[in-house]
C-alpha cells in the first residue's frame, strides 16, 4: 500500500508539477531539442527497428538517442538494477509486460503515462492510442479493475503461440497431413521421431524448468480453457481469489499434459532446452514441429541463416476436437518509463515517435510482431512478412487473451506448474502431477508469498 501512495504521489504531484506549464502549449515536436534520451534495451529485433529510423528521430525531434543494449538474459538484471539506482540511468527501457511490469509499479519503479496521453500538448494529435486493442494494453494497466487505473505502457512487440512445422518433414512422414487435433498432434510427433530413426525430432519446446516457459505453457492451457477462463489479475490459474488455484480443473490438467506430450516428442536432451536452443533445431530443419513465439517466423524466412527458408509452415495451435476452435495467449513487450528517469517528457517524445502509426509499420516489419490494429494492414509491414504467418498471427490475435499474471513472486508459482509438466514427462500420470502442485501453491499462498 505505501508503494502504491508513493507512486500515486509520482503521478500526481510529480508530473503534475512537471506538466502543468505546459497545459496551454500546442504539440511541438521541437519541444525538447538539446535533451538527451537514454535507451535500455535487450537484443531483439525492435532495436534494429528502431535503429533504422532513430536518424530521422533525431532529425525531426532535436533528441539525441543513447541507446544501451545486450543479451536478453543480461538484460533482466541490468534492468532491474537500473530502475533501482539512486540516480536514473536509463529514460526508456524494454518493458516486459507482465508480472515483472506490476511488481515494478507495485514498489513504485514506472512513471505513468496517462498524464502525458491526457495531454494535447505532450502528445501528438493523430497518436491515437486506442489503435492499441484493449487486450494489449490491459497488461500495463494499473491499479489492475480500478477506475482509476493508469497506462504504464505502450506495447512494443507482440507474440501469440502458435505452430511452425516442416513442410518437408510433414510430407515426408506424415504424408503432408498437418494434424488436426492437439492430441493427433502429440501422435503424430512421435511417429516422426521413430520413423526417421531421430534423425528429426517430431517436435521441440522449451523444455527447460524455468518460469521462463510459462507464457508458452498458458497460451496451450488457453487452447483448452478459451480466453473466457482468463482473468486479470489471475489468468487462467486461479478461480477469482488467490487462495482458489485451479491446477486440477480438469481442462488445466489437459493443457499441461498437451505440452508435456510435444516434449516427449522431442529430441533425448529436451529438458534442457530453452528458445535459443528449441528454435535453432527447427532453423536447421532438425524437428518436424515447434510450438512457441510468433516473432521466430520472420526469422525463420531469412535465407543465409535459415535451412528451412520457404519451407515453413504456420497453424494455429490445433484444438481439442476436429473443427473445434483455436486459441492460444499473447505477451508483449513495451515501452517504460523509469520512475528515476532523468527526462521523463522527452522519453515520452521518443516512445510515441517510435510507436506512432507510420513507424510502427517500419519497425514492425524486422519483427513481425506489430501492436497496432492499423499496421496489419499497412503493405509496409504485411509486404514484407510470408503471408501464411501473417493470415496465422492475424487468427491468433483475434481469439488470444494476455498470458500475464499480476502477482508479485509470481515465478515460485510457475515453478510449480512447471514442475508438473516435468513430471507428467517423465511419466507421472496428470492428475497427481497437478494435485502436487497445487498443494504446492496452496502452501505458497499460506506462507504470504
Amino acid at each position: 500500500m505505501n508503494a502504491i501512495l508513493r507512486l500515486t504521489m509520482t503521478g500526481v504531484l510529480l508530473f503534475g508539477a512537471l506538466l502543468t506549464h505546459a497545459a496551454a502549449q500546442e504539440f511541438d515536436w521541437q519541444r525538447f531539442s538539446g535533451s538527451t534520451v537514454n535507451v535500455l534495451l535487450p537484443e531483439h529485433p525492435v532495436l534494429d527497428g528502431i535503429q533504422a529510423v532513430l536518424e530521422q528521430f533525431e532529425a525531426d525531434t532535436g533528441i539525441t538517442v543513447r541507446i544501451t543494449s545486450m543479451a536478453e538474459d543480461l538484460f533482466f538484471d541490468r534492468m532491474e538494477l537500473a530502475l533501482r539506482a539512486r540516480e536514473g540511468v536509463a529514460d526508456v527501457y524494454f518493458l516486459p509486460m507482465d508480472s515483472t511490469a506490476f511488481t515494478q509499479w507495485a514498489n513504485g519503479l514506472i512513471l505513468p503515462l496517462t498524464p502525458f496521453l491526457e495531454d494535447p500538448s505532450m502528445t501528438a494529435p493523430d497518436y491515437d492510442f486506442a489503435d492499441f486493442p484493449a487486450g494489449f494494453v490491459s497488461a500495463t494497466q494499473y491499479p489492475p479493475g480500478a477506475a482509476d487505473q493508469q497506462d504504464f505502457g505502450v506495447p512494443a512487440s507482440v507474440e501469440t503461440y502458435i505452430l511452425f512445422y516442416n513442410k518437408d518433414h510433414v510430407d515426408e512422414f506424415l504424408g503432408g497431413q498437418v494434424p488436426a487435433t492437439m492430441a493427433e498432434l502429440i501422435e503424430a510427433a512421435g511417429e516422426v521421431s521413430q520413423a526417421s530413426g531421430g534423425r528429426v525430432a517430431g517436435a521441440v519446446m522449451r523444455g527447460i524448468r524455468s518460469h521462463t516457459i510459462m507464457d508458452t505453457v498458458t497460451g496451450m492451457v488457453i487452447n483448452v480453457t478459451g480466453p473466457d477462463a482468463v482473468e486479470l489479475p489471475y489468468s487462467v490459474w486461479f478461480d477469482g481469489d488467490w487462495t482458489n488455484p485451479r491446477l486440477t480443473d480438469p481442462q488445466i490438467v489437459e493443457g499441461l499434459s498437451h505440452y508435456a506430450g510435444m516434449m516427449a516428442g522431442g529430441p533425448l536432451n529436451i529438458q534442457a532446452l530453452d528458445w535459443p536452443e528449441a528454435s535453432l533445431l527447427f532453423q536447421q530443419g532438425l524437428a518436424a514441429f515447434f510450438i512457441d513465439a510468433s516473432l521466430f517466423g520472420p526469422g525463420f524466412e531469412v535465407e543465409e541463416d535459415s535451412v528451412v527458408a520457404g519451407r515453413v509452415g504456420y497453424h494455429v495451435l490445433p484444438p481439442t476436437a476436429e473443427g473445434a476452435a483455436s486459441f492460444t495467449g499473447h505477451w508483449l513487450w513495451g515501452y517504460g518509463i523509469p520512475a528515476n528517469a532523468r527526462s521523463p517528457e522527452a522519453a515520452w517524445y521518443f516512445i510515441q515517435y517510435i510507436s506512432n502509426k507510420d513507424t510502427a509499420a517500419t519497425i514492425g516489419a524486422y519483427h513481425g510482431g506489430a501492436t497496432r490494429l492499423s499496421t496489419w494492414v499497412e503493405d509496409a509491414y504485411t509486404g514484407s512478412l510470408n503471408a501464411e504467418y501473417v493470415a496465422t498471427v492475424l487468427e491468433t490475435m483475434r481469439t488470444s487473451a494476455t498470458t500475464a499474471v499480476f502477482r508479485e513472486g509470481w515465478s515460485e508459482y510457475a515453478i510449480a506448474i512447471v514442475d508438473a509438466i516435468q513430471a507428467m514427462y517423465d511419466g507421472e500420470a496428470p492428475e497427481l502431477a497437478a494435485a502436487r502442485a497445487q498443494e504446492t501453491i496452496l502452501r505458497l499462498v499460506a506462507a504470504g508469498q
